[in-house]
């Protein structure tokens, strides 16, 4: 078995392969942004239909924020079954196994995309597969919302999931590739600050919107990112990666600004670049090797990680589970708690590129730990003492405050943080291999954590939240003896160090 280079190589005799024998993208959605030739008149460059775009710094944030609608609309797409069930249920006769059905299929759609999302973010780009993802997820919110039975809502389901799972992957792996490295961290945050964006639009809207209009407001995030994303440039990694030198270079003074000198870190990426090109094919004997055995663990184990803190779970059962707390207005309760998410999340964007990926992970999972420990100690204590009583009530509101303190945790480190360091440390010539398979994992365990968590649930709330807070304990062991550091290191220099 064995992974191709995605970068090229060389041919049986040795010799490097020219830029025209590299591999080309299905799709070309090359920058619009070409420097104009020396000496060109002013009427030439005004002629040009770019020409403001080209002669203004378009930042690595503006770019930020035109892919963060992808996120929005992952999160809206994870956030629409909650407030819709009942209105689906009995606007088209579903039984609730049906609706749970209805629910898992995002995340079965979202495990294909996260297979092709490596490959196709290779083949046509970065832009290209946003585009991509974008048309599936327009057209299963228009089945969605003009469904008559079951099986248009499980299309629309299934094609929103798949370009779910490829935008899970190719927005952080963009942002990192166009992030000065001082900034790296504040904007690969704002991914899961815009996932955390769309789950709370679902929440608020679904309470006072029918579910078929929700639906068609489900369109807007990727109507809007489709012409946005020709405003925006390529992935310079990635023009470098297929040859295209030209729109490299023009792609990073776009993306650094037109009065700073690139020289240095167009020379580091194409000795990176030059680098993965040394050979065609990785045995997967290889993989054993530190330089890609150390970065994979560490990326899928972060993101498996992610999703076994309960997280998905506690959120898709939020209502029960403050029901059980005995919390009234558990549908509000549920809105406050998005709310606190995005807040929290908002925080880490701030705190990423200052306090650094790796202390922030370490105080995310010592609280998530401590928090979870409190939920289910309250619920076990609730279940022992008769309900109304003085001591039920303040262990209802004890359970809502730990449930509040671990949103808050979850937040500050291994909501983001995972998704930033996937992004950062794969190896340059297994990227997409190694992307798609720690995506999909995240995927599958986020599948796993939503099918037994009802079940868990009803076995014990105590229990559950036991179980859960002990995953978050081995979290902290894994981040304090493997996740290094990156704040402050380009992608090149986090490369070299596991070598």
């Amino acid at each position: 078995m064995s992974f191709r280079d995605e970068s090229g190589g060389e041919d049986g005799g040795g010799r490097t392969s020219s830029a025209s024998d590299l591999r080309k993208p299905f799709l070309h959605t090359g920058s619009w942004y070409r420097m104009s030739a020396a000496g060109g008149g002013v009427m030439d460059r005004l002629e040009s239909s770019a020409y403001a775009l080209r002669d203004s710094s378009v930042s690595a944030v503006l770019c930020t924020l035109i892919v963060a609608l992808g996120p929005i609309q992952f999160g809206f797409t994870c956030g629409y079954s909650s407030p819709t069930q009942d209105a689906i249920i009995a606007d088209l006769g579903l039984s609730l196994s049906e609706f749970s059905i209805f629910g898992s299929l995002s995340n079965v759609g979202a495990m294909v995309g996260a297979i092709a999302s490596g490959q196709i973010a290779e083949y046509i780009g970065r832009k290209g597969s946003l585009m991509i993802a974008a048309i599936p997820n327009i057209i299963g919110w228009l089945a969605i919302s003009f469904a008559n039975d079951s099986s248009f809502l499980f299309m629309g389901r299934l094609l929103e999931g798949f370009g779910v799972g490829v935008i899970s992957y190719v927005v952080p792996v963009y942002i990192a590739e166009i992030a000065p490295q001082n900034m790296r961290g504040a904007l690969g945050a704002v991914n899961q600050l815009s996932v955390t964006i769309g789950i709370l639009l679902a929440y608020t809207l679904g309470m006072f919107v029918p579910w078929r209009i929700l639906a068609v407001l489900g369109i807007l995030p990727c109507s809007i990112l489709i012409p946005g994303l020709f405003f925006i440039p390529e992935s310079p990694r990635w023009l470098a990666k297929m040859g295209k030198m030209e729109d490299f270079e023009s792609s990073l003074q776009v993306l650094r600004g037109f009065e700073t000198d690139i020289s240095a870190e167009v020379n580091e990426i194409k000795r990176s670049v030059q680098s993965s090109r040394r050979r065609t094919t990785i045995q997967f004997a290889d993989i054993k090797q530190k330089r890609y055995s150390v970065p994979l663990m560490i990326g899928i184990g972060l993101l498996v990680l992610q999703q076994l803190s309960g997280v998905n779970g506690i959120f898709f059962y939020a209502a029960s589970i403050f029901k059980a707390a005995g919390i009234e207005n558990f549908n509000l309760a549920t809105c406050g708690l998005g709310a606190v998410q995005v807040v929290a999340t908002g925080v880490t964007t701030w705190l990423t590129d200052k306090a650094g990926r790796r202390l922030l992970l370490i105080i995310s999972t010592t609280g998530m730990t401590i928090t979870l420990l409190i939920v289910s100690v309250s619920f076990f204590v609730k279940d022992n003492i008769t309900e109304g009583s003085h001591l039920y009530s303040v262990m209802s509101m004890l359970s809502l405050a730990g449930l509040v303190a671990f949103v808050i945790a979850f937040s500050l480190g291994l909501g983001a943080i995972p998704w930033i360091i996937m992004s950062e440390i794969l190896p340059v010539n297994i990227k997409s291999l190694a992307g798609s398979v720690a995506t999909l994992a995240n995927w599958m365990t986020a599948w796993l954590v939503t099918m037994t968590a009802s079940l868990m649930l009803s076995w014990s709330n105590g229990g559950t939240f036991a179980i859960y807070a002990a995953v978050c304990m081995g979290s902290l062991l894994f981040v304090c003896l493997w996740v290094p550091e990156t704040k402050g290191r380009t992608l090149e220099e986090i490369a070299f160090s596991f070598r």
